[in-house]
């Protein structure tokens, strides 16, 4: 019985972190109680343990919220995410003979976790654990295109949206619309929104546990606008296939 009740305990301090997370990462206790179904005293001897352990921590205000300590464990499960799907990602530049890119939403911001470069001397210089804001970037837009107006539009509240060239979306009403475009055709196109002279193709991911997407990435003369015709199904396939090899 002990060690079945140690399971169950386990099992209800994930979910507390879960309904966290659901919850945008911060809670009130009955607010916990409401959502995971859990007593009260329950919560309160879990939150209590998540606290000491750095997993939770409480606010001024007496909330909870998601802790430091899982940042770390996130970012390490990225990139084993992106050492998986590595070998994919060679396949798509075997194919299209363009950089090919995996990224992932991560506390606002998209990160690359993995990527597998063109063989030619000009490309890409994303390189793997670079951060950027979404609104800029064709996985970012990608993975946006994916997620409900009302999240997009509290996203863009905190980060902004500063221009990283005169192509880049800078007002709210008008990138939804584009994300509402970008849903509708299944893939998103960076055109020289991050980058002077850089054409992107991104595809979401489906299924993921977090917002993923996998992208090709080059110079505007080699990856044309006629390229992209014929490179973005081969994107969504390889999307496809990460979906279908994703660990149970």
């Amino acid at each position: 019985m002990a060690a079945s009740g140690g399971v169950q305990s386990l099992d209800r301090a994930f979910e507390l972190l879960e309904r966290l997370a659901d919850a945008g990462g911060e809670a009130s206790l009955s607010e916990l109680s409401t959502s995971s179904g859990l007593p009260m005293p329950t919560i309160h001897r879990l939150i209590r343990t998540l606290v000491a352990s750095g997993y939770v921590r409480q606010n001024a205000n007496r909330r909870y919220a998601l802790g430091a300590r899982l940042i770390r464990l996130g970012e390490q499960a990225s990139l084993q995410f992106g050492t998986w799907a590595r070998p994919l990602l060679a396949e798509l530049v075997d194919e299209v003979g363009e950089t090919a890119n995996l990224a992932v939403l991560e506390r606002d911001e998209v990160v690359y976790v993995s990527q597998a470069p063109s063989k030619h001397s000009m490309r890409m210089f994303t390189e793997v654990g670079r951060r950027l804001l979404p609104h800029g970037t064709g996985v970012g837009k990608a993975i946006l295109a994916q997620l409900p107006a009302d999240e997009v539009r509290d996203l863009l509240g905190r980060t902004g949206m500063p221009a990283y060239t005169e192509h880049t979306h800078t007002d709210v009403e008008t990138f939804l619309a584009h994300l509402a475009e970008i849903a509708e055709q299944g893939y998103a196109l960076d055109e020289s929104e991050q980058e002077l002279g850089v054409r992107c193709i991104a595809v979401p991911v489906p299924g993921t546990p977090t917002p993923t997407a996998v992208s090709v990435s080059g110079p505007e003369g080699r990856l044309t606008k006629e390229a992209v015709g014929r490179i973005a199904p081969m994107v969504r396939r390889t999307a496809e296939e990460l979906a279908k090899q994703l660990p149970d």
